[in-house]
């Protein structure tokens, strides 16, 4: 049996995580698992597995037909106590709450903490419960569905944090030259800076996301047609194409990878830490912030936002938000539509005078 893909090795792990996190929960929530799991990605499951346990809990504590109920004692029928005037007391208390030992399980380390939720994260955790209790309704297992009576809370457009064209060329000469980086800092960057760049490169070049990146096998990039192979969110493969600057940066970055030894059962990953593993998420994230702050102290850069910079780049160059949407891998355009208003309404108070009606004397 061949050498499993970083994307299938995460999937075995996110459904070995959800499999724990469902022991946590009442017995019969496992059918809604089960049911949702061909429509939906095991990340999406896991979050719904702790927006439930901080529910159940909050039942435990404040709702009278759930006090000192273990999870065991709770059935799917109990879910018709719930009224809609309880799910929005739950939305306010959603604010802010304190976990204890006993409290939700996105407290991985079971230390009291207090919490707070963004209108986002409100939205995320009611959205969750209306998938709940949708499910459980349509199979006819509970009489009433309250989810569906309350409504989410509006969420306040951000501006978009991305970097200036100017920032971006400053940002990719500091990983080059790691001149504002302290000593600690500039010892591993002397290791560390031909991969450092091909991955900031590769990111503010392509617009991939940062499990993408990090999930690039060696047979992912295609030097010959300047292409590089990724899995999207949702499974979906495709194949995203890079330019000059991009393929210089990820041809220096092959030579010296080809020198490295990986550690076992890391052989086929593209981009490797010092230990000589597949590089992780967070160690791309870390990287993004040290080399961000020596640019701006303004703004908080995150893969992410190399995203947005992209994104917003390409925009301004097409003016094609399809274009935009496809090559960002968002599969409604009304998403990027949304992120890219503000460049929108330049274009439009730009096109004032492109139409001319009479000659002017």
């Amino acid at each position: 049996m061949g050498k499993r893909s970083y994307h299938e090795q995460m999937d075995i792990n996110n459904i070995c995580k959800l499999r724990e996190l469902i022991q946590g929960l009442p017995p019969f929530v496992t059918d809604f698992f089960r049911g949702i799991e061909p429509t939906t990605a095991s990340r999406t499951r896991i979050a719904y597995a702790y927006d439930l346990q901080v529910f159940f809990h909050y039942l435990q504590e404040n709702h009278p037909a759930f006090l000192n109920l273990s999870f065991s004692d709770i059935t799917v029928t109990m879910l018709d106590q719930i009224k809609a005037i309880d799910l929005e007391k739950y939305m306010e208390y959603l604010r802010y709450y304190r976990t204890g030992s006993s409290g939700a399980s996105d407290d991985t380390e079971n230390l009291s903490m207090d919490r707070m939720n963004t209108e986002l994260g409100i939205k995320r955790k009611i959205s969750s419960l209306k998938s709940f209790y949708h499910y459980y309704f349509c199979k006819e297992l509970i009489q009433t569905n309250p989810a569906a009576l309350i409504t989410l809370p509006k969420l306040h457009e951000k501006e978009i944090v991305r970097l200036d064209v100017d920032e971006i060329a400053l940002l990719l000469d500091e990983v080059e030259s790691g001149d504002k980086l302290t000593d600690r800092q500039k010892y591993y960057h002397e290791k560390t800076k031909v991969r450092d760049l091909a991955i900031l490169t590769l990111m503010l070049g392509t617009g991939i996301r940062v499990s993408e990146c990090v999930g690039l096998d060696m047979d992912d990039v295609d030097f010959k047609n300047s292409g590089i192979h990724i899995q999207r969110k949702g499974g979906k493969n495709v194949i995203v194409y890079f330019g000059d600057e991009v393929e210089e940066a990820l041809l220096f970055y092959a030579e010296e990878r080809k020198k490295i030894i990986p550690a076992d059962n890391n052989e086929n990953a593209f981009f490797l830490s010092l230990q000589k593993k597949r590089i992780s998420v967070r160690s791309v994230e870390n990287m993004v912030k040290k080399y961000a702050r020596t640019v701006t102290s303004l703004k908080r850069i995150t893969p992410h936002k190399l995203r947005s910079t992209y994104g917003t780049s390409l925009y301004r160059e097409t003016g094609d938000i399809y274009l935009v949407a496809d090559v960002l891998g968002h599969s409604d355009v009304n998403t990027t539509r949304r992120h890219y208003a503000a460049l929108e309404e330049d274009r439009r108070r730009n096109a004032r005078n492109k139409v001319q009606l009479r000659e002017k004397p």
